[in-house]
């Protein structure tokens, strides 16, 4: 019997709601944060079984949770506990037909990395063969992939082979991260001479040393016993508007405290401070040590908060006292879950997995929902933990949210260091009433904000275009950092003349210019380069000029990296006249452009018709008889051929010879 229209809609209707019906008890979750949590079961179990006398017994359950795919996989990989048990993991899923995995780019990178840590070059190799053998499908692996795999391994033959790979591939701009692996692997095997020659290539060919080039550079000295030398590099990282980093700080505390120099370990603490650095395990428990020796006596807040929290159970084996770190980032898996503790396998305990980038992103929506499954979690929540997860947020309103929730969680309380985080995520997207309502707080409280924060807030100020916000910071609430020294001054008065140039303020940029002069505070030759090419390029040639003869009046000799900012910026403002003139100085001072800046003037002039002087400016680079640099050592705003040669004269002149 042929059903009518009505009831053939009607059972349209009544399966539409069976299905949705049956999607909701089918879907697993409510919210995110309830995936995120019972997938952090499931790994948690399998890192278990990973360790466990006989994980072919137990694996083979929990690779047919419904919960099983692609994200557990590569996270239990990532903190197997060797090479073998993530074999194991992988020889298991290839003989369980029911669960149809198939590898993903994310999963074999993470066994690359297993195998590459565990010195398993032969098992890798045959790994990234079968991958560029399409054997996996479409699985990318990049020079930088094989070059950090190499390195991990410590195969500097196949690294070198792939790096010279990458620098002869025409479509690939070499990063700076390749020269960085190369110089920290012999710096690792003990070529010191070979290390230093690296960074001289990196500066040469116009790679710009970035905050682990110099933290290479840095452990280097210091392995060597330099430490004058390196405390000298860490000093000059201001200057070029380099954050210094955790890292940092830690080798050098720890090299000076192993040789008693305890003094300059108490410079450096309060350098930290300035800094806003949130002193890791390592770095406590060294100055405990100092502080036993008699010294650090007024610094009693730097040990309120020792790592690991002493409410946080380390990973450990029952029979053996000491620890086995999950994660070689200090505190990247710091557990903030008790709600997850794992049980006991063979007297083992671990530490629950926690990934603060995937929490992050499972909170981005903060729905009741969501909150109260955070709330029912039972988080231990701690300083390094709430600052990973600030720092993984995209939303402002989010991260905020966030924020006033978990300082009514019990057992924590924000400090200056999450505050500062808060603080400088909101300045990026331009949030000035919630910084304004943050920085009353802190007056209020009495508490002190770290100059670097206040600088970063200032910079951010200019990423989100917020001038005004940004003059107020600088004008009001730079008390709160205490007593400023003249360099720092120096570089938060830059700080705010980049922001203001990129806001397109001009007559304010000129204005806090003459303020910073008429306070004593010279602007270093950075600062010129920037506010030179920001007028050049505007088309304002008698400001860039007039800048220029005040560079000169300062004492700064114009380096070539200065003559190309501005040379470029008066070939953009179809200025070429003044160009050749610039460049006839610079040629004078014995120094030439490199080929990019040269060809730049060269069509400048023919476009405007001053074919004889492009003729000269060929003829010119032709006499020196010298191939012209590929790239001039420097950086509008940031870091000068000047700074760039005195890191490496430090440097090489600790390592003068291969026999050092």
């Amino acid at each position: 019997m042929n059903s009518s229209p009505f009831s053939r809609k009607f059972n349209i209707l009544r399966l539409r709601i069976q299905i949705r019906f049956y999607t909701r008890r089918r879907d697993p979750f409510p919210t995110k944060i309830c995936h995120y949590l019972n997938r952090a079961k499931l790994i948690d179990s399998i890192r278990l079984s990973l360790r466990s006398n006989n994980p072919n017994s137990t694996l083979p359950t929990l690779i047919s949770h419904r919960l099983f795919d692609s994200f557990v996989v590569t996270h239990a990989l990532r903190s197997a506990p060797c090479a073998d048990s993530a074999l194991s993991l992988i020889h298991i899923l290839e003989k369980t037909e029911s669960t149809h995995f198939s590898h993903t780019q994310n999963t074999l990178h993470a066994l690359a990395t297993v195998l590459a840590k565990s010195g398993k070059c032969d098992e890798l190799k045959s790994l990234i063969d079968d991958i560029q053998s399409k054997r996996f499908g479409n699985v990318k692996i990049s020079f930088m992939n094989l070059m950090q795999w190499y390195a991990a391994a410590k195969d500097i033959d196949s690294v070198l082979e792939v790096w010279d790979r990458y620098r002869l591939d025409a479509s690939n701009r070499v990063c700076t991260e390749s020269y960085n692996i190369v110089m920290s692997l012999y710096v690792e095997i003990g070529m010191d001479f070979e290390a230093v020659e690296v960074f001289h290539k990196m500066v040469d060919e116009g790679s710009l040393p970035n905050c682990r080039s110099y933290s290479i550079i840095i452990e280097h000295l210091v392995k060597s016993a330099k430490f004058l030398e390196a405390i000298e590099v860490f000093n000059l990282l201001p200057l070029m508007r380099i954050k210094r980093t955790l890292k940092q700080y830690s080798v050098l505390i720890e090299g000076l405290v192993g040789s008693k120099m305890f003094d300059e370990v108490g410079v450096l603490v309060t350098e930290m401070q300035v800094d806003g650095i949130l002193p890791n395990r390592t770095v406590t428990l060294l100055l405990k040590q100092v502080k036993d020796e008699g010294f650090l006596k007024d610094m009693d807040d730097l040990f309120t908060e020792i790592c690991p929290d002493e409410r946080i159970k380390n990973v450990r084996y029952s029979n053996d006292s000491s620890d086995e770190d999950e994660n070689d980032d200090e505190g990247e898996n710091e557990n903030g879950n008790d709600a997850l503790q794992c049980d006991h396998v063979n007297g083992i305990r671990l530490k629950p997995w926690l990934d603060p980038r995937c929490l992050a992103s499972a909170l981005q929506n903060w729905s009741p929902d969501e909150v109260s499954a955070l709330e029912d979690a039972k988080f231990v929540w701690t300083t390094r933990l709430v600052c990973k997860i600030l720092r993984s947020f995209n939303k402002p309103d989010t991260a905020w949210n966030f924020f006033c929730w978990v300082a009514d969680q019990p057992g924590f309380t924000h400090n200056i260091y999450t505050v500062q985080r808060i603080m400088t995520f909101l300045a990026r997207h331009g949030r000035t009433e919630l910084v304004d309502k943050l920085i009353s707080k802190i007056r209020m409280e009495g508490m002190r904000l770290p100059f670097s924060t206040l600088r970063l807030i200032i910079d951010f100020y200019g990423i989100s275009k917020n001038a005004d916000a940004a003059l107020k910071v600088f004008n009001d609430d730079r008390i709160l950092c205490g007593s400023i020294s003249k360099v720092n001054m120096m570089l938060l008065f830059s700080s705010l003349l980049r922001t203001l140039t990129k806001c397109g303020k001009d007559s304010d940029a000129l204005e806090m210019l003459d303020e910073m002069i008429l306070n004593g505070i010279c602007p270093d030759i950075q600062t010129f380069s920037g506010l030179m090419q920001y007028f050049s390029q505007l088309g304002d040639i008698k400001t860039a000029q007039t800048l220029f003869s005040m560079l000169r009046q300062s004492g700064f000799e114009p380096d070539a990296y200065l003559f190309k900012v501005l040379i470029e910026g008066y070939c953009k403002s179809k200025r070429a006249a003044l160009a050749w003139r610039l460049f006839e100085d610079m040629k004078n001072s014995g120094l030439m452009p490199d080929f990019s800046t040269k060809e730049l003037l060269v069509k400048s002039l023919w476009r405007e018709g001053r074919r004889r002087e492009a003729a000269a400016v060929e003829e010119s680079c032709e006499e020196v008889n010298m191939v012209l640099p590929p790239a001039l050592p420097g950086h509008v705003w940031t870091v000068s051929s000047a700074d760039l040669t005195r890191v490496f004269n430090i440097y090489s002149n600790s390592f003068t010879s291969k026999g050092d």
